[in-house]
C-alpha cells in the first residue's frame, strides 16, 4: 500500500482537514524542503498525483505543496541572501566547457600519435594513450554536468561492459571482417592496414562527443528546473519535459554525426555514421539516467548489448568446429548483406531504442530533479 492509501484509512472519514494529516504524515519532507517545488516532487515519489490531489481539495500537487510549505512551521532562522555567485557561475562555466573536453583532445592525440609511431613505440604510445584518456574520462564523470548523484565504483559491471562497447567499436570490425573470410592470422598491429584492422575515427569522435553531452546535460538541467517553477502540474511537467529531452537527444546525434564525418576524414577511414550515432546514443542515454539515479536500466541495457556482440564472435569460431557450420550462417549472411557494422548498429541502435523510451517515462518526473539532500 503506498502512502496515499495509508493515509485514507488512517484518515477518518469526513475529517475536516485532510491537508493537516497529510502534513504530520510528511512533517520531516515539508520542513527540509528549501521550496515548494521540492515538497511537490516527494509527494509524487510517493504516490500522490494531480487527479488525487483533488482529495485533499486542490487542483493539482503544486497547489498542494504551497500549501503544506506554507502551513509548516519552521524554528531556524530564514537563511540570509546567497553569497555572491559569480566565482561560482565561472567555475561551473569552466567545468562545462573544459573539462569533458579533456577526453577528446587527448584521444585525438593519442590517435595521432599511434599513426607516427612504430613497433615498440607503438604498444607504449598505445597504453600511454588509454591511460591518460581513462583518467580524463574518469575526471569528466565525477565532475560537471555528467557526475551521477550517487557514486558508482569504477569497477562496476555497467563499467565493464562499457570498456567492451568501446573496445569492439575499436577492433570488432576488423575482428568480424577477418573471422568472417577465416581469419585473422595475427594479433591486431595497431594500423588500419594490417589483418586485423584497427578503426580509431568512431573512438575519437565518441571521446569529443563528451563535451556536446555535458552541455546537453547542463541545458537539460536549467530547462528543467525553469519548468518547474512554471508548471501547474506534474501531468503539465512531465508533458513539457519529453519534447525537451527528445529534442536534446536528438541535438547530441546531430553532434556525433559532425565529429565522426570529420574525425573520418582527417584520420581517411570509411565513415561509420549508423554504427557509431547507435553507440553514441546509447552511451549517452545511459549517462543520462545515471545521472539522475537509474542505474539499473542503464546497467541490464549494456550487459546485453555487450553479451550480443560476444556471442555473435563466438558462433563464427564455433563454427570452424565440425559439424557446427550452420551457427555462423545468420551472421555471415547479416555481413555479405550489409557490412561488419550491421552487428554493432542493430545490437546498439535496438539498446538506445529501448533506453530512449524508458528515458521518457522517468526523467519526466517531478521527484527526479529534485537535488538529494546535502549531508548534515
Amino acid at each position: 500500500m503506498n502512502d496515499l492509501g495509508a493515509l485514507h484509512h488512517s484518515t477518518p472519514p469526513g475529517a475536516a482537514d485532510p491537508v493537516k494529516a497529510l502534513l504530520h504524515r510528511h512533517r520531516d519532507l515539508c520542513e527540509q524542503a528549501v521550496d515548494p517545488l521540492e515538497i511537490a516532487a516527494g509527494l509524487e515519489a510517493h504516490g500522490i498525483t494531480d487527479r488525487t490531489a483533488a482529495r485533499f481539495r486542490h487542483r493539482d500537487v503544486f497547489s498542494l505543496a504551497e500549501e503544506l510549505y506554507a502551513r509548516v512551521s519552521r524554528d531556524d532562522a530564514a537563511p540570509g541572501p546567497a553569497p555572491a555567485t559569480t566565482t561560482p557561475r565561472t567555475g561551473a562555466a569552466r567545468t562545462v566547457l573544459l573539462l569533458p573536453g579533456l577526453p577528446g583532445a587527448l584521444c585525438a592525440a593519442s590517435a595521432v600519435a599511434l599513426r607516427l609511431t612504430h613497433g615498440e613505440a607503438r604498444v607504449y604510445t598505445a597504453a600511454a594513450g588509454v591511460f591518460a584518456v581513462t583518467l580524463a574520462l574518469h575526471a569528466a564523470l565525477r565532475r560537471g554536468p555528467l557526475s551521477a548523484r550517487t557514486e558508482i565504483p569504477a569497477h562496476s559491471s555497467a563499467a565493464s561492459w562499457t570498456c567492451w562497447l568501446i573496445a569492439y567499436t575499436l577492433l570488432g570490425d576488423g575482428l568480424l571482417r577477418a573471422a568472417v573470410t577465416g581469419g585473422p592470422d595475427g594479433l591486431p598491429d595497431g594500423t588500419a592496414a594490417g589483418d586485423w584492422p584497427l578503426t580509431v575515427a568512431p573512438v575519437v569522435a565518441l571521446a569529443l562527443s563528451c563535451a556536446p553531452a555535458a552541455w546537453t546535460a547542463h541545458v537539460l538541467a536549467a530547462r528543467v528546473r525553469r519548468r518547474l517553477e512554471s508548471s501547474r502540474g506534474l501531468e503539465d511537467f512531465a508533458a513539457s519535459v519529453r519534447p525537451l529531452l527528445i529534442a536534446l537527444f536528438t541535438l547530441y546525434l546531430g553532434a556525433v554525426a559532425v565529429l565522426v564525418t570529420a574525425t573520418s576524414a582527417l584520420f581517411d577511414e570509411p565513415l561509420a555514421l549508423p554504427s557509431t550515432l547507435a553507440l553514441g546514443g546509447l552511451l549517452f542515454l545511459a549517462r543520462l539516467l545515471t545521472i539522475h539515479g537509474f542505474t539499473h536500466a542503464p546497467k541490464v541495457i549494456l550487459t546485453l548489448t555487450a553479451a550480443a556482440q560476444l556471442t555473435a564472435l563466438a558462433t563464427l569460431f564455433t563454427a570452424r568446429l565440425p559439424g557446427c557450420d550452420a551457427l555462423a550462417t545468420p551472421l555471415q549472411t547479416l555481413t555479405t548483406y550489409w557490412s561488419p557494422a550491421a552487428l554493432p548498429t542493430l545490437t546498439c541502435g535496438a539498446a538506445s531504442l529501448l533506453l530512449l523510451i524508458h528515458t521518457t517515462r522517468k526523467l519526466p518526473q517531478a521527484s527526479t530533479h529534485i537535488p538529494p539532500e546535502p549531508p548534515r
